[in-house]
């Protein structure tokens, strides 16, 4: 019964987020509200076999055309710095800028260590009551959730996605994301780490 119990939370968890956040994720640049500032999600550069992780170029491509179409302004990249030799806000800033994106137009999270932590630290640290988060669709319906329910209005940009094999185990981790969303509500989980404000212009 305690299994049955899981697997149904988790499936409804899975539908509840999906069914609030559809009317606030676009694959149509044109049919996007503008924004001041977009918050790119973080993701590792490169595979651990090597290769480069098509999660992440295909974000930066996402956050790049929003820049050059005149969507957004600025953009926070939100991401991992934990462990040496690792940086996902400074990957994705030089990934940018070797885009063509002005360095005084990128803003750097290095707290980012979930997506809870990237949007909550995007409006107490960075001081955004709007966004356009820039991941891939199912990223984006569980980021502009949490965004929406943490008082800020939030759009998401969806990043082309990876083919449904090889983003299979990341999509399977992804369900049990959207169930942890609601234990993390129950509990008040907050961010690991605050900061002083930082200001964009």
């Amino acid at each position: 019964m305690l299994i049955a119990a899981g697997i149904i939370f988790i499936v409804a968890a899975d539908f509840y987020v999906k069914k609030q956040s559809e009317n606030f994720v676009f694959d149509d640049i044109k049919n996007l509200p503008q924004a001041k500032t977009g918050l790119l999600l973080g993701t590792s550069k490169m595979l651990s076999n090597g290769y480069l992780n098509t999660y992440f170029t295909n974000r930066i491509d996402a956050a790049a055309e929003l820049y050059k179409s005149g969507k957004i302004q600025y953009i926070i990249v939100s991401g991992d710095n934990s462990r040496k030799n690792y940086n996902e806000p400074e990957d994705m800033q030089q990934a940018l800028i070797n885009q063509g994106i002005p360095e005084d137009r990128i803003f750097l999270d290095f707290a980012g260590f979930r997506t809870l932590d990237s949007v909550i630290r995007a409006k107490e640290i960075f001081g955004q009551e709007k966004l356009i988060v820039i991941s891939q669709k199912f990223h984006n319906e569980r980021a502009v959730f949490l965004a929406q329910k943490n008082g800020i209005e939030a759009y998401g940009y969806n990043a082309v996605d990876v083919n449904k094999f090889y983003g299979l185990k990341t999509n399977l981790r992804e369900k049990l994301a959207r169930a942890k969303v609601f234990w993390d509500f129950m509990f008040g989980v907050e961010p690991k780490f605050g900061g002083e404000r930082i200001v964009i212009p």
